[in-house]
């Protein structure tokens, strides 16, 4: 009887190792460790309930090795750079500009894809590395935590959850504290937009998953009448001229969004982080001019004027 119960409780204890450690290189989100970083501030999990499960995230064993590599080199940094935001931007320099890699699959999961990256999974990937930095966290499941909370709508893996839109992004990162909408009433944001946007119920088979899946369509369209007719303050391009105005208004690492106007039914066209050279403002970004990951070289005023549709932009900034 005695060995009976020694053989299921060693059973039982394999099992959970198994579980901790992540069978199959999924490492589900149970952790309830606390980190220290270098501001101080501890790292506490949002639920010790598991949000993402093996099934759940679709990623390859080097994006998990690659990110786990970085956390552990910003672990050892002496001190913190200037923009967590922007230090792993430019881990990004290069890499190849894909669109569309969060819709192969027929059923949403957390896609973590570091090899092709459009202009949002650029800038949701390096702003979940940056808040494990800051946090001190290491491991791969703590990064998976930190996008699932900054790509969809309370941390729910769900197609209808995804923050399609960038002012939905915008509005839910800045709820559970990851970014600040900048909404100065002052110069240089002069300029408000009204949201009115309609373009995914309008061109449902521009978009492959929900096209094939019409009873997300009622989903959408709430994620679009949440935020039609809300306002915002944003920076006019005209003013982008003006760099000792706008210096004043945008750090190195802060994220920009560049409004448009004349593809009705979206509230944005592209979005990148703010890079400060030689007293001008530059944009780092998934580029699909370029085809890759680039520190543009033009100022970003520059780039807007060959945009004739882009009117001005917004700007959100890490907490």
């Amino acid at each position: 009887m005695m060995k009976i119960l020694l053989t299921f409780f060693l059973s039982i204890s394999l099992l959970n190792i198994c579980r901790s450690n992540g069978i199959n290189g999924i490492h589900s989100h149970t952790s309830t460790q606390t980190k220290t970083g270098f501001n101080g501030q501890t790292s506490i999990p949002k639920s010790t309930t598991p949000l993402l499960h093996s099934h759940d995230i679709s990623y390859r064993p080097t994006d998990s090795i690659r990110v786990e590599k970085m956390l552990a080199a910003a672990r050892r940094f002496s001190r913190p750079p200037v923009s967590w935001l922007l230090h792993f931007g430019y881990q990004f320099i290069g890499t190849p500009y894909v669109g569309g890699t969060l819709d192969r699959a027929e059923k949403e999961r957390l896609v973590v894809n570091l090899r092709e990256l459009d202009c949002t999974t650029f800038v949701e990937q390096a702003l979940a590395l940056a808040r494990c930095a800051q946090r001190g966290d290491t491991s791969f499941h703590s990064f998976c935590d930190q996008l699932c909370y900054i790509r969809y709508i309370g941390g729910k893996v769900e197609y209808t959850k995804r923050q399609h839109y960038f002012t939905t992004w915008i509005n839910d990162n800045q709820k559970e504290q990851i970014v600040k909408d900048i909404q100065s009433p002052t110069p240089p944001f002069t300029a408000i937009q009204t949201i009115r946007v309609d373009y995914m119920t309008t061109h449902t088979s521009s978009y492959k998953m929900l096209y094939a899946h019409p009873e997300w369509l009622a989903g959408i369209r709430n994620l679009e009448q949440d935020i039609n007719g809300l306002r915002y303050r944003y920076i006019p391009k005209a003013l982008l001229a003006n760099q000792k105005l706008i210096r004043t208004a945008i750090r190195d690492g802060d994220i920009i969004i560049i409004i448009l106007t004349n593809k009705r039914g979206l509230d944005t066209s592209h979005i990148g982080l703010a890079v400060w050279r030689n007293g001008n403002l530059h944009m780092l970004n998934a580029s699909s001019i370029h085809k890759k990951v680039i520190d543009e070289p033009m100022t970003l005023y520059q780039y807007m004027q060959r945009h004739p549709s882009q009117i001005g932009i917004r700007i959100c900034r890490m907490n």
